[in-house]
């Protein structure tokens, strides 16, 4: 699945980010607990240097508990990055990142001196909210939509702490299919840009190996096929999804799906695991490799080209 949805301001906050990382003491990445992957964003780990990292899961309380921690674990193996969870029910525990922050970076707390943290995620994140908590204000504008923040801004903060804020940004070319699906299940890509018979696919594939049980309870059925398209028919046959000629509706099927896995109301579910990270990091490797491979050899080739040209005309 290819994102094709890049708005122009997302270019421009990339090398906005790019220009003043430097200057930072600590970065904040906020991501969604129910993809801590593929919501990651790359740039991070590319730009960081050994500066400290806090990875906030965030939507906790959507996200199955066990894999959340799970996933803080992992996280917490590299150096400099130290991970929290959050969901609405751990608003009023927000203030522990203002803590965190002064213990990363010692060197710049107290009488005269300013931390610099920047807060980055991907659209839909709740980062936005995240930054009210922190103010304890509204200074950042918060929707359901994705990429409603769309320039940088800083947000001063007590204890001595400038907030730099950025757009919610994607990437260009998002290189694992897998979370290019993951992506639009959880809403970090407008509805408009995917198809959701496609994503629903993906994802009842996935929730009939890792939630098989929570599907049979929301869904009310007996046995499970083993295909997600006979999941999506009989789900959708029991939620009268029946349209002319007794055929299942299966668009308006794969946007309940779709929908009540956001809402969470299928139950607290988690769509990668850090053991499927390093399966598709290997994999991603290998494709990268493969292109660089063949872009090479048609490189190669057209110097021959060229030179065999040149030679003929002599």
């Amino acid at each position: 699945m290819a994102i094709q949805w890049f708005p122009g301001h997302m270019n421009k906050a990339r090398n906005e980010i790019k220009e003043i990382m430097p200057q930072m003491d600590v970065i904040i990445e906020v991501l969604d607990a129910r993809i801590p992957y593929s919501s990651e964003n790359p740039m991070v780990g590319q730009l960081r240097g050994d500066k400290p990292v806090i990875k906030i899961m965030n939507k906790a309380d959507l996200a199955d508990p066990e894999l959340t921690k799970q996933w803080m674990e992992y996280f917490e193996r590299e150096n400099g990055v130290k991970a929290l969870a959050f969901g609405h029910d751990k608003a009023n525990e927000v203030q522990r990142i203002n803590a965190l922050c002064k213990k990363l970076a010692p060197h710049k707390v107290g009488q005269d001196k300013q931390l610099k943290a920047m807060i980055m995620g991907i659209p839909n994140v709740g980062k936005s909210t995240l930054i009210n908590t922190l103010a304890g204000r509204i200074v950042a504008k918060t929707g359901n939509e994705p990429a409603v923040t769309k320039a940088q801004q800083r947000i001063k903060l007590e204890d001595g702490i400038m907030l730099y804020d950025t757009p919610g940004m994607l990437w260009p070319k998002v290189e694992n299919e897998n979370s290019g699906y993951r992506l639009a299940a959880t809403g970090a890509i407008r509805d408009t840009a995917i198809n959701y018979e496609e994503v629903a696919s993906y994802t009842a594939e996935y929730l009939l190996g890792a939630y098989p049980e929570l599907l049979k309870a929301r869904y009310k059925l007996d046995e499970l096929p083993d295909c997600d398209w006979t999941f999506i028919e009989m789900a959708g046959r029991k939620r009268g999804c029946v349209k002319g000629g007794n055929q299942v509706d299966t668009h308006k099927m794969s946007e309940i799906l779709i929908n009540e896995l956001r809402d969470a109301v299928i139950g607290q579910i988690t769509m990668e695991t850090p053991e499927m990270r390093e399966s598709e990091e290997e994999m991603v490797a290998e494709l990268r490799a493969q292109a660089e491979a063949k872009k090479a050899a048609r490189e190669d080739e057209k110097r021959q080209r060229r030179a065999r040209a040149r030679k003929n005309r002599r």
